[in-house]
This record gives C-alpha cells, sequence and structure tokens, in this order.
C-alpha cells in the first residue's frame, strides 16, 4: 500500500470520492466533519488534499469558483487494494 493512504483521512476522503463521484473540496470537508462529529481545521484539511493530488491519487480542476476532486486510476487501484486487504482481515 501506498504510503499516502496510511492516514485514516486520507483514505476517507478517497471512500467519499469513490462512492459519490468527483466532489467540490467544500463537500468533502462537511461530509468529514459530519462523519468524524468534529470540525477540521481547514489548512489541514486542504493540505490532506493537496498532498493526495501531488501523488497522483486526486486530480482537481476548476469550477467556477470552487476546485472539484476526482479519484484518478490509480487512486481507485490504491483503494481498491486496501479494499482487498482489509476483507483478508476481517474473514
Amino acid at each position: 500500500m501506498t504510503k499516502w493512504l496510511q492516514s485514516g483521512r486520507r483514505r476517507d476522503i478517497c471512500y467519499l470520492l469513490a462512492g459519490e463521484g468527483e466532489r467540490r473540496g467544500q463537500q468533502l470537508k462537511s461530509d468529514l466533519e459530519s462523519h468524524y462529529d468534529e470540525r477540521l481545521e481547514p489548512s489541514s484539511f486542504y493540505g490532506t488534499l493537496s498532498a493526495l493530488v501531488e501523488a497522483g491519487l486526486l486530480e482537481t480542476r476548476t469550477e467556477g469558483l470552487y476546485d472539484v476532486y476526482a479519484l484518478t486510476e490509480a487512486g481507485e487501484n490504491r483503494l481498491e487494494e486496501h479494499y482487498q486487504w482489509a476483507q483478508t482481515c476481517l474473514e
């Protein structure tokens, strides 16, 4: 597994994008805040998104005033590898 998915927040962002498709950064942040039941520091959250983009696991594009994020094929592959590993652990 790539080191970029060792963080739970990074994995959760990828899972959200895998399930919902592309999303605005603020939508992702709101979904995680609801799931974690706590506020995320914007600089930390957007730093996580930037790290995932730099690692080639996410791609971003600008839509009006918003940045929109989506999983890349590499991101989908890493997420699938992690999912398979988790399945094996739970068997």
